[in-house]
């Protein structure tokens, strides 16, 4: 079947680049100010408040859960409506949407206040100075619930109509100010509770900002508001499953830190969270690429599953050549970035960390997108079960690594997983395309070879070794890349930019 001109429009390759980048700006400009901020926010609060204050900030990225999976089924089922040209049924798909948000968000805040004295009290280590300020802050994050879930779906409207740029416009001031925030509190009190009445204060007003967005993208939205019942069984059956994936993947991905909390210390949270948030924080690019092709997949599996292929392949390319240098960077200077970063105690206790959690983010950054591929394909049913199957093995492995090795074994087993992950998620996606048979094997390679750079970078100790082993590496990356890596129109269309930057520069 023939794409229709809507579907062609919203899955050219230039808007979904420019949307990545776009992407790119709203994610790494945070990430910066975050790098600069944090070392501050630590002297200035201590590790214990810290180590707190950066469970906050996983709850309130955890609040996403509450949604109930309908925020990524808002904007699946408003991409194939713009694909089979039926805008019509926008409107009131966003608006029954969009209540049903609201109603699961004052659900989630009602049950958040009921559990977090338990939470805090009996759960985590938290000690008794810090304990009634700590609850106060949950209770103040729990009043932002039904406004995080309501400003989900905004954003799922905006992501199917590959309004990218005012997302991340968005997204950019809020981000940065959740590192500003503490800075700003500091002269005043140490105590969490000013900073995270502030950072609630700015959900309210991000929530207000998304709602003017959708009504420039969609003119007619809120002049006659609308609901339907019959937008409710698919929207739930689908937001159902992705809510077993909201749930069950971020436990996985960040319950690590509250068992080094329960088995270890809050301290050792602290030495264990900002390595990995480093390297999570680089989840930004193969996250970039995912959410733009999320509806880009949507609408191409139903009309032409080969540029489903094609998305497919050049992502997996481009997100490897972006990903490994920086990985290859991470683990080979881990104890010197961390040390200059933050000192000789967490360059002592933080660098194997960092080391097995940028071997797995390698992995886990080409895995993201065949996982999101089969969610689009309206199969989050698969994904979901997948991460349910992996649970009970990844936590038997987690604690009992943890209890032996203590916050590298907790890394060890993260990075594991992720491995396992991988693999199953490419053989899945695999029966849903046409059939690729030189991406395997060149993808296997190219990880495994990997893999190997990133070991043999880690045994180096000498730092002129590491620079020499690293500039080789890179070098050999990029010849490679160049000539085997890319096709003759992505090299030529490179090269085209490359002459066409200085003219513009002298022109200027």
């Amino acid at each position: 079947m023939a794409e229709t001109s809507t579907s062609v429009h919203l899955t050219g390759g230039r808007l979904l680049a420019r949307n990545t980048i776009w992407n790119l700006l709203g994610q790494i400009l945070p990430m910066a100010v975050g790098i600069v901020a944090i070392p501050l926010i630590i002297r200035g609060m201590g590790v214990e408040r810290f180590g707190v204050l950066s469970l906050a900030w996983v709850v309130v990225g955890y609040f996403s859960l509450f949604d109930l999976g309908l925020g990524r089924a808002l904007t699946k089922f408003v991409a194939d409506r713009l694909c089979t040209k039926e805008e019509h049924d926008i409107a009131p798909l966003a608006w029954t949407s969009l209540l049903l948000l609201l109603i699961l968000g004052v659900v989630g805040a009602l049950a958040t206040l009921a559990v977090s004295p338990l939470f805090v009290r009996r759960l985590l280590k938290i000690p008794g100075v810090l304990q009634a300020e700590t609850l106060h802050g949950f209770y103040l994050l729990a009043v932002s619930i039904p406004i995080v879930t309501v400003t989900a779906g905004l954003r799922g409207i905006l992501e199917a109509l590959q309004s990218f740029r005012i997302v991340n416009l968005i997204r950019i001031p809020m981000s940065v100010f959740s590192f500003i925030a503490p800075l700003l509190a500091l002269p005043f009190s140490r105590s969490l509770v000013p900073i995270l009445a502030v950072l609630v204060a700015a959900r309210f007003i991000g929530c207000g900002v998304h709602v003017w967005a959708c009504s420039r993208a969609v003119p007619g939205l809120y002049r006659s508001p609308c609901f339907d019942s019959s937008f409710i069984v698919p929207l739930v059956r689908f937001g159902g499953w992705m809510t077993v994936n909201n749930v069950v993947g971020p436990v996985m991905f960040y319950m690590d830190r509250f068992l080094v909390g329960a088995v270890l210390s809050v301290s050792a949270i602290a030495y264990y969270t900002v390595p990995v948030d480093v390297v999570l924080r680089l989840i930004v690019i193969p996250t970039a690429v995912v959410s733009v092709l999320f509806p880009a997949f949507a609408m191409s599996l139903n009309q032409n599953p080969g540029h489903s292929s094609m998305l497919l392949a050049r992502g997996l390319k481009y997100v490897f050549m972006a990903v490994f240098p920086i990985v290859l960077v991470i683990v080979t200077f881990a104890p010197e970035g961390l040390r200059l970063w933050l000192g000789p105690t967490f360059s002592l206790n933080g660098s194997s960390v960092l080391r097995w959690g940028a071997a797995g983010f390698l992995v886990n950054s080409v895995s993201t997108l065949p996982f999101v591929l089969i969610q689009s394909a309206g199969r989050p049913d698969i994904t979901g079960w997948l991460l349910v199957a992996e649970m009970p093995v990844y936590w038997a492995a987690l604690w009992f690594l943890t209890k032996w090795l203590g916050i590298e074994g907790t890394a060890i087993a993260w990075a594991g997983r992720l491995g396992v992950e991988a693999a199953l998620v490419f053989f899945i996606s695999g029966r849903l395309l046409p059939p690729m048979p030189k991406l395997g094997p060149r993808l296997s390679i190219a990880v495994v070879n990997a893999l190997a750079f990133l070991y043999f970078g880690s045994l180096l100790q000498d730092l002129v070794v590491k620079i020499l082993y690293v500039s080789a590496v890179l070098l050999a990356f990029g010849i490679a890349g160049w000539l085997w890596g890319l096709g003759p129109t992505e090299r030529d269309y490179l090269v085209r930019i490359g002459i066409r930057a200085p003219i513009r520069a002298q022109s200027n």
